[in-house]
């Protein structure tokens, strides 16, 4: 009986190891690519329903695929070292239309690269409008509450308190949105009509969010731009906080915000 020798048992593992990292890297690209993907959050423009250092889950499944569910690169240290898509095809397999409220991951639609997070507030052939920092849709004001104030950090590190509102859209769903300044750029605009097969974004934070309103910087998205549906928070730490220094883990990761359900 022929036995192995020491050699070919070491390439036999070798192999072995290959093979398994192999199959992990496929089960990882087909949950990403059709399942869900993660993403973080490195700004404020959905404050306070995601705070800068959230990570969540993106569910590719909830709007069908077009050929941006299928584009990622991989960047370290400010320098591509790969990149996939988008794929050559127009439209979306299997599709199902955002709903009003849904926080959503689309293309930026202005170099369709940049991946953006807001929420959907206006459907094809609307016609929103601000004015006075109160969102209309198709000419009838959102309910808006005021509630407690959120406290907030600026740009300096100075603790501030800041106009927090409950806003229910039309179709009852809920969230809170911040109103940093009167009168801000965003605060009184002319009236939107959305064309067909696009959406109106606006983020949380209304004050500090590039978003529809402004047409030359995101404007209306195509559908086929989307991404995927915003679904569960699943880690959070602090802006400036170091994951490797796991000593200060106790203080600087949101135990709280962990496993959020985001409408």
């Amino acid at each position: 009986m022929a036995t192995m020798t020491e050699s070919e048992k070491k390439a036999g593992g070798a192999w072995e190891v290959i093979r398994v990292v192999i199959h992990a890297l496929i089960i990882a690209f087909v949950i990403r690519t059709f399942l869900f993907q993660p993403f973080n959050i490195p700004s404020g423009s959905m404050i306070p329903t995601l705070l800068v250092g959230d990570y969540l889950f993106v569910s590719k499944f909830s709007y069908g695929y077009s050929r941006y569910s299928f584009a990622f690169s991989m960047d370290l240290w400010g320098n591509r070292l790969f990149k996939i898509g988008p794929l050559p095809f127009n439209g979306r397999i299997l599709a199902s239309n955002p709903n009003r409220g849904d926080v959503a991951v689309f293309k930026l639609p202005t170099d369709n690269e940049t991946d953006y997070i807001k929420r959907v507030i206006g459907l094809p052939g609307d016609r929103i409008q601000v004015q006075g920092g109160t969102l209309y849709i198709n000419g009838e004001a959102v309910k808006r509450e005021q509630v407690s104030d959120f406290d907030d950090t600026d740009s300096y590190g100075s603790e501030r308190k800041v106009r927090r509102y409950r806003e229910t859209l039309p179709n009852g769903v809920s969230y809170y949105t911040l109103d940093l300044y009167d009168n801000s750029p965003g605060d009184n605009t002319k009236e939107y009509v959305v064309p067909e097969g696009h959406y109106f974004m606006m983020g949380d934070n209304r004050d500090n969010s590039t978003d529809s309103r402004f047409l030359g910087q995101v404007g209306y998205v195509p559908f086929e731009n989307f991404v995927g549906k915003a679904q569960v928070i699943f880690f959070s730490h602090e802006p400036d906080a170091s994951l490797l220094a796991i000593w200060d883990w106790p203080w600087t990761i949101r135990w709280d915000r962990f496993f959020t359900l985001l409408n």
